[in-house]
């Protein structure tokens, strides 16, 4: 092995040899265990989220794959529609044209040569993080089977009439031409305006102060030339005698009704609320309570077949509603409308004031334009029907979340479920599969073939395909089952359908997993006909935040991508990566300012292990976790920490008693082996439990501190001795040799490869055939290797020379002076101790004698350590400074001090004595009565010495 631990020097070597070799296929030969990588954007690139959520997915698969379960992990990418279709849209206006130009077929040409050229670039940084994914079955959600599979669910919903088509009000985007769902819509805090308008009352009417005119608010006045009403609270005294009558409609002049609705709050401005049903989803219901009608007043374009439209509502307003807008504001966008018809409100003397307000500003999650609400056909989804079978899997336990509290969150949303937009004015994505004949009655099919047979339609009937696509998260909704091969019942499907988890985070619940639940309940049926579910747990973990908690984005210039942190990157790059892009040149200097502070040197290169070590151990029960980058620093010495251990192994690892030979385990090889096996229980629990945050810390506890700092120094005197057995010397190789081994395939999901580059080295000399590590059988605790006398010995021992050792560290002594030790109240039990193990502690403690003192009997001025009731003293003639020593002793006497006043604490504190298990109680008196005790002795220890 190279001296040196290099991550470049063996990651995409051994990667691409697992993937030659097919290792990431199912193979195993027990039960079948499924994960399917929620989809990335085809357009995307690897963001830390990505790097947390397949270290996560990977470090579960490798799991059940060493524990033999015939796992698929099943890899692809989405097409996303609308982010893709945006980014050709934005390479074609840079030469001049735009998909116009080149229409609906050239327009596709073009994206699927985009993707075929760059579309691979997520599939490519997957495989830098390790993740050990089925490449042989990488799909894409535009791949024909999956084509396929959604056509097959949108006939079969619209045929149980789940899916129909109607119109209602959408969140319309006026830069992208396109509907979209409440859920990318995101509400942004702005300063705005609340305009207070003058509305003249019809017909003589007046208010109960005398007015002929009511004063309504609104925070977008180019939406009063679509007003259907006003609306007054059915309570408020003020306008009980209006309701019923009407108001002249500034500007436009047509009369709408005053109506009376519990939707209006009497204490919120003048209490009348002006309606506009086409153009606000509130409006929108209370037109439908009062039947009023809904004037649209912004621009379309319309196909050549009316019920098959081609949208194009960019926020202009139209040439007329009912023949009745003035002519002055047709044709204006809808700012622009908004300064002119306030300053022709302002010059009829209508414009009572304008104040300033707080707005929740709807903006498109891809745009950033704001959104408007504008009624149109569109086909739905009738998620009710739906959300209740879902609900009820959750509710008995066939899906259950990890952590539980995120059943709360999916049923609010799901109690609450709105009907579903799922059309979309693109051209990227799968085409509804709806035909329309001259009168705009709709057929739906697989196919035109289907529709015209079905229905007995000849070639004399015109028929056009509707020009709308499906909205990306109903193809994404198929994922467990469309990839499997569905609607055909393929082995695949019937093997590896429901899947086992389904690893997200919390923001996509709604967009992504309660729709999966749903689809695939309505579809997928079992044998019995009882629907399945696509998955059986949803591990919800946390979103990756900056050192400050603060959420990553460019504009923040906070954002890390895994892939710098694994290759490393310079500081001049990483300055140009972090500002690309950035408009405002104040904004880019303040993020190059910060990332110069942040990152004087660049980032080193840590590798992939190290990355996703950190990934592990940060991944705690759904919270959002604190990227910290020292943290990966010190998981990059972790992985050093192994390879120095394992080249000691290599060396000293011949004649390790493979072949049959006796050999003989000493008191340490005892102890490793039983810590050993409490290890491989406890990271097994706690992967088992989805806590792979208290499973990494047990490796790194065991790997660390007990074998490469404890165990390691322990083997050295057994292996160094000439004098000691040949089958003790075999049995400690022979130790040291097959625990690293099953250490390294304990740490495996979390480290593939370091583990893999080891142990290819280490598995001859275990006697061990195979040829990947990832095949290995993943390691069982045997409880009757458990020594608890041998971990009580060991224990004792480390006490002993950690004393000792902290001795020479605060008194200032050398490590290679020999030092003369008594040791006072020695037990028959400590006794026996130090007889047996009296070379080794001389050894590893540099000790020149060890003396025990009899009883009454004291040794010199000394410096002290406590082993239990047991004192080690050092005496410190020629080397002692007796006021070090006092300090010595004050700084401990102070720590114990506190250490008796916080459990005392918690033992005085009724709450605690009566909530917590008798276990847990005794253990703290236990605590209390040590530290007691301690205390005492260096009380005695601290006076002696101050008299000298």
């Amino acid at each position: 092995m190279d001296k040196t631990y290099q991550p470049h020097a063996i990651e995409t070597s051994w990667y691409q040899t697992w993937e030659s070799e097919n290792y990431f296929a199912p193979q195993g030969a027990g039960d079948a265990y499924t994960i399917m990588i929620p989809p990335p954007n085809v357009t995307g690139s690897l963001h830390m989220g990505h790097g947390f959520n397949n270290a996560i997915m990977d470090a579960l698969i490798r799991f059940r794959r060493m524990q033999g379960r015939n796992t698929l992990w099943q890899p692809g990418t989405d097409h996303a529609g609308i982010a893709t279709q945006m980014l050709v849209e934005r390479q074609l206006e840079a030469t001049g044209q735009n998909r116009h130009d080149l229409g609906r077929e050239k327009f596709l040409e073009k994206i699927w040569e985009w993707k075929d050229q760059s579309g691979g670039n997520i599939s490519r940084q997957i495989r830098r993080l390790g993740s050990s994914v089925d490449w042989s079955r990488e799909r894409f959600t535009m791949d024909d089977g999956l084509s396929e599979a959604v056509k097959e669910a949108f006939v079969r919903l619209h045929e149980d009439g789940l899916i129909y088509r109607g119109k209602r009000l959408v969140n319309w985007d006026t830069k992208l031409h396109t509907a979209i769902s409440d859920l990318e819509v995101e509400n942004h805090d702005e300063k705005g305006f609340l305009w207070n308008l003058k509305y003249p009352l019809a017909d003589g009417a007046k208010t109960a102060e005398g007015n002929d005119y009511l004063i309504v608010a609104t925070t977008r006045p180019e939406t009063m030339l679509g007003d259907a009403a006003v609306a007054v609270n059915p309570e408020d005294e003020r306008y009980k005698a209006l309701i019923g009558k009407f108001v002249e409609l500034p500007l436009v002049g047509r009369r709408i009704p005053i109506i009376a609705d519990d939707y209006c709050d009497p204490e919120f401005g003048t209490g009348c609320v002006k309606i506009t049903p086409a153009h606000d989803f509130n409006d929108y219901e209370v037109g439908k309570r009062h039947n009023l009608p809904l004037l649209n007043i912004f621009d379309k374009n319309a196909a050549v077949l009316p019920a098959c439209q081609v949208f194009n509502l960019d926020g202009t307003l139209n040439e007329s509603i009912d023949g009745k807008i003035p002519a002055e504001f047709a044709g204006l966008d809808r700012f622009e409308a908004r300064k002119q018809i306030v300053a022709a409100f302002d010059a009829a003397g209508l414009l009572v004031s304008v104040d300033d307000h707080g707005l929740k500003v709807p903006k498109g999650d891809r745009s950033g334009t704001i959104i408007e609400p504008w009624l149109t056909d569109q086909w739905y989804v009738s998620t009710k029907p739906l959300a209740e079978p879902a609900i009820a899997a959750v509710e008995d336990g066939r899906i259950a979340f990890v952590p539980k509290q995120y059943e709360n969150m999916y049923f609010s949303w799901m109690r609450d479920i709105q009907d579903w937009c799922i059309s979309r004015q693109l051209w990227w994505g799968h085409r509804i599969p709806a035909w329309y004949d001259e009168s705009g009655k709709v057929y739906v099919g697989r196919d035109e073939a289907e529709v015209r047979a079905k229905h007995n339609l000849g070639p004399d009937v015109a028929l056009q395909q509707d020009n709308d696509v499906l909205d990306t998260w109903f193809s994404s909704g198929l994922w467990t089952f469309s990839t499997l091969g569905w609607p055909q019942q393929t082995e695949f499907l019937k093997k590896f359908h429901s899947t086992d988890v389904l690893v997200t985070g919390f923001d996509i619940i709604f967009f992504w997993v309660a729709r999966m639940i749903m689809l695939t309940m309505h579809l997928v049926k079992n044998e019995d006909g009882t629907p399945q579910v696509p998955f059986k747990t949803v591990y919800v973990h946390g979103l990756v935040r900056d050192g400050q908690g603060q959420k990553m984005s460019k504009s923040k210039g906070n954002v890390l991508d895994p892939l710098d942190i694994i290759d490393g990157i310079d500081l001049e790059t990483l300055v140009q990566k972090r500002t690309s892009g950035l408009m405002q040149p104040k904004l880019a200097k303040k993020i190059e300012k910060q990332t110069r502070d942040e990152f004087a040197d660049g980032i080193a290169s840590y590798g992939t292990d190290a990355l996703r070590f950190t990934f592990c151990s940060l991944a705690s029960t759904g919270r959002d976790i604190k990227f910290d980058m020292g943290r990966v620093e010190g998981y990059r010495n972790f992985c050093n920490k192994i390879w120095n251990a394992a080249r000691y192994v290599l060396d000293k690892g011949e004649d390790c008693g493979q072949n049959g030979e006796a050999y003989e385990l000493s008191l340490a090889d005892r102890w490793i082996i039983s810590q050993l096996q409490r290890t491989e229980a406890e990271v097994t629990r706690q992967l088992d439990q989805f806590r792979f945050d208290l499973a990494a810390q047990a490796l790194y506890e065991f790997i660390w501190n007990q074998y490469c700092d404890w165990y390691l120094e322990l083997s050295k005197p057994v292996l160094w001795d000439e004098n000691s057995p040949i089958e003790r010397q075999r049995g400690t190789r022979r130790t040291l040799v097959r625990v690293l081994e099953v250490a390294l395939r304990l740490a495996h999901p979390f480290m593939p490869f370091i583990t893999e580059e080891i142990w290819q080295r280490l598995a001859p000399l275990a006697g061990i055939e195979g040829k990947t590590i990832m095949l290995q059988p993943w390691p069982v605790a045997n409880e009757t290797r458990i020594d608890e006398a041998a971990e009580s010995d060991i224990e004792w021992l480390k006490t002993l020379m950690m004393g000792t050792r902290n001795i020479r560290a605060e008194m200032n002594i050398g490590p290679g002076k020999p030092l003369a030790v008594f040791v006072k109240n020695a037990s028959a039990e400590d006794q026996r101790r130090l007889t047996e193990n009296d070379a080794l502690l001389k050894k590893l403690a540099k000790l020149e004698s060890i003396t025990v003192l009899a009883a009454g009997a004291d040794a010199p001025l000394s410096a002290t350590a406590l082993v239990g009731e047991m004192e080690v003293l050092v005496p410190m003639a020629g080397l002692i400074d007796k006021g070090a020593e006092l300090a010595r002793l004050d700084k401990e006497i102070a720590r114990l001090q506190g250490e008796v006043q916080r459990v005392g604490g918690k033992l005085s504190n009724a709450a605690f004595v009566d909530k917590a298990p008798a276990e847990v109680i005794d253990k703290e008196r236990a605590k209390l009565a040590e530290a007691e005790q301690a205390l005492g002795k260096l009380a005695e220890q601290h006076a002696r010495i101050s008299s000298l």
